[in-house]
């Protein structure tokens, strides 16, 4: 009896601290680079290494900032109601692009059916314990991903090919709309409390765009 009360306990113990706990308030950023800098055009990758892609995340909400030194780009998404909005600022222009569940889902066709090959390849990124996944894309193209799976987005379509991956992906690769795999990694973590106007869509100032 006594022996069962202590595999019963450590049990409990093992369970609580491999349980994943669900992160509703943060904000992320990630460092960029490429896989391969000679074969890169010379004057975009001085951009690129400048960029800084930051993710905040609340709630049902988050927003993901592409900025460099010659534009900028936001993604705002609602995971409660399916709206998102795409603000895009060149020079002095500032763009704005509203869609609904429908039009935010055709958006992201490319990345509908996609199949997720977990591996054993793990690495550590900023004390997190993360996995390697590779996602397949219905085109056949491939990419990597690194996620913590003991942590888990409250809203795991600030990139919505990360909605299937179990975990708060890390790092992760994407296409420069060519050849070139840009690689996403994550430098900090902040899980302060973020300003619920950070999610706010303007209304003047932007030049609306149709879908």
């Amino acid at each position: 009896m006594r022996y069962l009360l202590i595999l019963v306990f450590f049990g409990a113990v093992s369970s609580a601290f491999s349980q994943t706990r669900v992160v509703a308030e943060c904000t992320v950023t990630y460092a960029i680079k490429v896989n391969n800098e000679d074969a890169f055009d010379k004057d975009a990758l001085a951009l690129l290494k400048q960029s800084v892609k930051t993710v905040y995340i609340k709630g049902n909400h988050s927003r993901s900032d592409l900025i460099s030194p010659s534009f900028s780009q936001s993604f705002i998404y609602n995971k409660a109601t399916g709206d998102a909005a795409i603000l895009r600022e060149i020079g002095a222009n500032k763009f704005l692009t509203k869609m609904n569940a429908v039009e935010w889902a055709k958006q992201n066709d490319k990345f509908s059916d996609l199949t997720i090959q977990y591996t054993d390849e793990r690495k550590v990124i900023l004390g997190y314990d993360c996995k390697k996944a590779i996602i397949q894309l219905k085109d056949g193209s491939t990419f990597s991903v690194f996620y913590a799976a003991n942590i888990v987005p409250s809203v795991k379509e600030f990139e919505y090919q990360f909605k299937e991956i179990p975990g708060f992906v890390l790092e992760y690769e994407a296409r420069d709309g060519y050849t070139q795999k840009i690689i996403y990694t994550a430098t900090k973590i902040n899980l302060n409390p973020v300003p619920g106007g950070r999610f706010d869509i303007p209304t003047t100032g932007y030049r609306l765009l149709n879908q």
